[in-house]
């Protein structure tokens, strides 16, 4: 069957892949369930309670997720389920076993100093050819696509070329031996980060979720929007920034949200395409919006070896930023169509609705608050998961029983499938680059392409973000950027923190670019809209992602104080205003191209990293201010649109 909206919500999907309609097979349902239930019961005492080594947890995780993977993912979307039905079982059956053979037999190969035999290359190469499926199932072909190239690079073409790209080669049993038995390829870091911090951030956004913390956001947005103009998109922009603070995936976001927001928005006037751009666009930011920003956070915290709460404390004034900018087109395009208010469709007040709701913003304290305190992030979402069921308890309709609780921990598990199996077999990669090496170089070709300029770096590596988005999900974009691009940036002055908030940052536009675009593709479904229309108004509303990353590098909003941070925040929502009008035309009124140019430079003055830049663009801002609500237009304005 054909994926829907429902579904690829459900599965957290950030990817094309077909589900296998469980309704049809109550046993299959009921096992997969079940499968999903224990599952997560196993990560949440391996994170909070057990000893395990990180290998062995590695390898349980890849097994588990992947046996629950090939039974939900069949491998062929037009062929019947039935007849693939009894292959998967058996992979699925494969798959757990592989792991299995890892934790049983690791002391065998430490008895033997490390001299693999024929079993061990056996189970070892199955497990990678059984990974790939999967992922070719889960999130589409590029990754098996890399994988292979990379490994085949380390086994064998790397030897045949010449140049700065040469490597010597390695044999196929001791690729194996490292893929497998070691931390260096499926069971190194992009495993552990997905086993511990993506497994019980996915599972705590799960409770989140099932306890009625999605209706909550969005009766909250409707409300507090109302009588603003263009509320109906702001309620897509505040919805979402919620909801960024449980779901790491745009798509998710997107459908979840969208469902409600974009029928709103095409009621109230605006068009279509826009109103699926506009939810694209802020769908987007969930990723970006502390405390769960998706994999590539945690991915980051990693990579640094810094703490995770300073990952989240550092990335709230760009988030907060992207947010307002999405805003900013929304009241700009709302006020050039003369788009109305929204029609209040709940009679609650706003404090009624906080005080129904406030027990949501328990766990959500809970999380952030042993985060700050220096608990690590799986302890801290343990406590968080614990918290939401209790808070659910002094709830008047969402109060979470033992069925609720077991639904939660089978729906995060599996949302966990298709971001688990990828970060798995991203191993792969990130194993042949540290074994070849090829970072390094990459870095070097940067460095020489750019002539060691950062803004032209930052387009080669903006312009490699796009290429490898158009079929990787995002976190699969930033880690590959992340072990490629980030040296380069280093090399260039740029702290190690920017460096890679540059490359998150950008990583994120393959949601919002075309040709593809999957979270702009969702919303075009919902909007009744053309994908290719609401790809562009989505890259066009989305902006910021190209804007921040200017700032990350050049001003002090990573690595200044408070005091630098807040004065590049401040000036910077200005510049961000003023530049989104640029594209709507419409600031104070409507823009003729003069006007549009002018403007150009305010923005680029109030963005500048420089205080004295920041004092003429506000000069200039208000001089703008005062001509357009003093003064007529000189003649007719063609009104300009970002759809």
């Amino acid at each position: 069957m054909s994926n829907t909206p429902e579904l690829e919500q459900e599965l957290g999907g950030e990817s094309e892949a077909t589900v296998r309609n469980l309704e049809n097979n109550p046993l299959l349902g009921n096992v997969t369930y079940w499968l999903a239930i224990a599952i997560a019961i196993f990560h949440i005492w391996v994170n909070n309670f057990s000893l395990m080594s990180e290998l062995w947890r590695n390898a349980i995780h890849m097994g588990s997720l992947g046996a629950l993977g090939f039974l939900l993912y069949p491998g062929w979307k037009k062929r019947g389920l039935k007849f693939g039905l009894g292959l998967d079982i058996l992979l699925a059956i494969a798959m757990f076993g592989c792991a299995m053979y890892l934790v049983f037999f690791e002391e065998a190969l430490h008895l033997r100093n490390e001299v693999t035999n024929t079993p061990d290359l056996i189970f070892a190469a199955i497990t990678v050819l059984l990974v790939l499926e999967l992922a070719r199932r889960t999130a589409g072909p590029v990754i098996p696509i890399l994988a292979i190239t990379f490994i085949s690079y380390v086994l064998w073409w790397g030897s045949k070329i010449s140049g700065m790209f040469y490597f010597r080669g390695m044999t196929v049993p001791r690729v194996l031996y490292r893929m497998y038995f070691t931390d260096e390829g499926l069971f190194g870091l992009t495993a552990s980060i997905s086993s511990t911090f993506v497994f019980m951030f996915i599972l705590f956004a799960s409770f989140l979720l099932n306890s009625g913390g999605g209706d909550f956001i969005i009766n909250l947005a409707q409300k507090m929007t109302s009588r603003i103009k263009g509320g109906p998109g702001l309620v897509a922009v505040f919805g979402s920034g919620l909801m960024g603070t449980i779901s790491g995936s745009a798509v998710a976001n997107t459908v979840s949200t969208g469902s409600i927001t974009i029928p709103m928005m095409k009621k109230a006037g605006f068009d279509p395409d826009f109103a699926g751009g506009v939810e694209t666009a802020a769908s987007t930011g969930g990723q970006l919006m502390p405390p769960i920003m998706g994999a590539g956070a945690f991915i980051m915290a990693q990579w640094t070896g810094l703490p995770y709460s300073t990952i989240i404390a550092v990335a709230f004034l760009p988030a907060v930023m992207y947010f307002a900018t999405v805003g900013f087109f929304v009241y700009q395009e709302a006020n050039r169509k003369d788009v109305g208010f929204l029609e209040e469709t709940n009679s609650d007040s706003v404090g009624k609705i906080l005080r129904d709701g406030i027990h949501f913003m328990v766990p959500i304290g809970v999380l952030v608050g042993m985060l700050i305190a220096g608990y690590t992030p799986t302890y801290s979402a343990g406590f968080a998961i614990i918290a939401v069921v209790v808070s659910s308890w002094f709830s008047t309709n969402h109060k979470m029983y033992l069925k609720d609780v077991l639904d939660a921990l089978a729906q995060g598990t599996r949302n966990m499938v298709t971001t688990g199996i990828m970060l798995v077999a991203a191993g792969l990669i990130v194993g042949s680059i540290n074994l070849s090496g090829i970072s390094i170089t990459f870095s070097q070709v940067i460095v020489e392409l750019s002539g060691g300029v950062l803004i032209w770096a930052m387009i080669l590596i903006a312009g490699a973000s796009l290429l490898l988005g158009m079929g990787l999900p995002v976190t699969a974009a930033y880690i590959m950027l992340a072990v490629l691009a980030a040296p380069a940036l280093q090399s260039m002055g740029v702290s190690l923190l920017a460096a890679h908030m540059i490359i998150f940052w950008l990583s994120q536009d393959s949601n919002v670019t075309p040709p593809v675009c999957l979270a702009a593709y969702a919303a075009s479904g919902i909007a009744q809209a053309s994908p290719m229309k609401t790809g562009i108004a989505a890259w066009k509303i989305a902006k910021g992602l190209y804007v921040m990353p200017l700032l990350f590098a050049y001003s002090l909003l990573i690595d200044g104080t408070i005091v630098q941070q807040l004065e590049v925040f401040i000036f910077g929502l200005m510049g961000l205003y003023v530049f989104s009008a640029v594209f709507t035309g419409y600031l104070f009124r409507s823009l003729h191209m003069i006007e549009r140019i002018l403007l150009l430079v305010v923005a680029a003055l109030l963005l500048w990293p420089s205080f004295p830049a920041h004092i003429a663009g506000l000069v200039l801002l208000v001089g703008v201010y005062v001509f357009q609500t003093r003064f007529a237009p000189p003649f007719n304005i063609p009104q300009a649109s970002v759809s």
